[in-house]
């Protein structure tokens, strides 16, 4: 129903749904503070009901969710056999029925995979996306919507990156992580209730902010993404993962032997950087721009966006063995750009890391 806010003044939309409403840097503002919402049209619902929801998707993913508890927030990687991410989801659980918030683009699949993964167990998976919409905020703004209840748990999922879950494992070590201070969380909202948002934002009585606006946030916070960071042979490790998607510690899954030996044994061979561009040409990269050292190809971008605080910002993964200090140079359909390079995953990332583990925030049982 992204069609609900063509009667917004400004709305820009495209197949994705809301882009903007004429001022991207504003609503970024708007957004972060919680002064506004954000329509994910980009986003899809799942839901998997039945007795054995919980100990199944342990065992066919990277997280430990056999006791998750209700209304608690986490989330999930499907990886091949050689360890690489197929699929990703956020995850929560009302005490009866698991949902998972999946790219749109990635839904579909993740969806069919499960259905195939059914066996003989009480599992039921379904494309929940025609009864709920997802929208995007700080904790507090989207709570105040008219937020899906089941089973009298609000069906609001709060991000817990950048902290290191129960399992998990921080290969970026800043001084100050800049998504520690992102307030962000997704809310599954009754599909009925879009119509009611989309006139309350008409009269002005509510501000909404495009996908646009949250990309750059999430980019700015060096938080990866399915629709971003994952291609044919992403490793978790690489785009530093383990923090809130992979538990070290759990029983098996597919990918599992090789998520251990990286992490133990070896080192992941590519590496995200986020890139501080030079905004004097006025030209973004695309996802999938050529990134450069010395003329010879390193990596790709993989997202891109204008932040109202920091200016043109990306995120690119790279090879492992690309110099920290090297000036990165991105090949844009529009000319090259310059681009600073901030260290994310450091190349010794993995086995002979001598990179602190942090607290572990949230842990939990089990």
């Amino acid at each position: 129903m992204a069609d609900a806010y063509a009667r917004v003044p400004g709305a820009v939309l495209d197949e994705t749904g809301l882009r903007h409403l004429g001022n991207p840097l504003g609503e970024q503002r708007a957004l972060a503070v919680g002064r506004a919402i954000a329509p994910l049209s980009d986003r899809r619902v799942l839901s998997v009901s039945g007795e054995d929801r919980l100990t199944w998707l342990d065992s066919l993913s990277s997280q430990a969710l056999a006791r998750l508890s209700p209304g608690e927030s986490t989330e999930l990687l499907v990886l091949d056999p050689h360890g690489h991410v197929e699929h990703a989801a956020s995850v929560l659980d009302d005490g009866s029925t698991t949902w998972l918030i999946a790219d749109r683009d990635d839904a579909e699949g993740l969806l069919a995979w499960l259905v195939r993964m059914r066996f003989r167990l009480r599992v039921d998976p379904q494309d929940r996306s025609a009864d709920f919409a997802v929208f995007g905020g700080t904790a507090e703004a989207v709570s105040a919507l008219a937020v899906a209840t089941p089973d009298a748990v609000p069906l609001v999922w709060r991000d817990p990156w950048p902290a290191v879950g129960a399992g998990g494992h921080a290969y970026a070590v800043p001084a100050a992580h800049p998504g520690s201070d992102r307030d962000w969380a997704e809310a599954i909202v009754p599909r009925a209730e879009e119509e009611t948002i989309a006139d309350a934002a008409a009269a002005g009585d509510l501000t909404l902010a495009g996908t646009d606006a949250a990309e750059a946030l999430r980019i700015a916070a060096w938080r990866p993404r399915w629709a971003g960071e994952v291609d044919a042979r992403l490793l978790p490790h690489e785009v530093d993962w383990l923090r809130t998607a992979v538990h070290l510690e759990k029983g098996c899954y597919r990918g599992q032997e090789t998520v251990a030996k990286v992490h133990n044994l070896g080192h992941p061979p590519r590496r995200v950087v986020a890139l501080q561009l030079d905004g004097s040409d006025s030209v973004l990269p695309a996802r999938g721009d050529d990134v450069l050292v010395d003329g010879s190809v390193v990596g790709a971008i993989t997202s891109a966006a204008r932040h109202y605080e920091e200016g043109p910002i990306a995120l690119a993964v790279v090879r492992r063995n690309t110099p920290v200090g090297a000036e990165l140079i991105v090949r844009t359909a529009e000319g090259d750009v310059v681009g600073a390079q901030e260290v994310i995953v450091p190349p010794e990332a993995g086995a002979t890391a001598n990179v602190p583990r942090l607290p572990r925030l949230g842990r939990r049982a089990g």
